[in-house]
């Protein structure tokens, strides 16, 4: 072979560690799963909706006031 040759074995190797890492990493995982402590569905529900309302209001306040800059800046301009 042109340029030495490199076997596969420390490939391979290299390659079960990193299953077996990520193996251990999904089981870690799983577990902590298991000891959070999911909110109810209603407060869930509950949550999602504050979270929605308050960004839309958010957005029109943020609407507003980018509307009137603009036509304060057109008027000065002009």
């Amino acid at each position: 072979m042109v340029g030495g040759s490199n076997p596969p074995r420390p490939a391979i190797f290299l390659g079960l560690i990193m299953f077996g890492r990520l193996k251990k990493y999904f089981q870690e995982v799983k577990g902590e799963m298991r000891r959070v402590a999911w909110s109810e569905k209603r407060v869930l529900w509950t949550s999602t909706f504050l979270v929605i309302v308050v960004s839309l209001l958010i957005a029109l306040y943020l609407g507003v006031v980018d509307l009137l800059i603009n036509r304060l800046i057109t008027t000065i301009i002009r």
